[in-house]
């Protein structure tokens, strides 16, 4: 069962261009969770494999979606993102899951991590988030 921020959250995200133009989905564990689906896609590959700017966008927005659901924030931006691409991911779809970390006020750590259909991992990473709570989160002088 969903939380009203996941709910949210999931309309969000699989009403969104981009998803809909990849097919990729986000869900949410009892543990709060987030897990995004990428089915395979030929159009998303470069030389048989996935490209590597797409894993980076599934860990990022997995992080960012998880941190979203466990924040009173109305907006999660991504501060740094880290990660490692361990394996190609060639002809095969992908899923995505992450995981707070630790949780501030303004900024929370999350770890991500990303596999194939098989469970093989194709990268992992942690990513820094800052957390806004209204628009001027992004015009007051002390936030910069």
């Amino acid at each position: 069962m969903y939380t009203k921020k996941q709910k949210e959250l999931v309309e969000l995200f699989n009403t969104g261009r981009i998803s809909k133009y990849f097919g990729t989905t986000l869900s949410y564990d009892e543990q709060g969770h987030a897990h995004l689906d990428l089915p395979y896609n030929p159009n998303v590959a470069q030389h048989s494999a996935v490209h590597v700017g797409i894993i980076a966008t599934l860990l990022d927005a997995v992080g960012r979606f998880t941190i979203g659901a466990q924040s009173k924030a109305s907006f999660v931006t991504t501060s740094q993102l880290n990660f490692h691409f361990l394996s190609p991911a060639r002809e095969c779809g992908l899923h995505a899951e992450g995981w707070v970390v630790k949780s501030g006020e303004r900024i929370c750590v999350a770890e991500m991590r990303v596999t194939k259909d098989d469970g093989e991992v194709v990268a992992v990473g942690t990513g820094t988030f800052f957390l806004a709570y209204a628009a001027a989160d992004f015009t007051d002088d002390r936030n910069r």
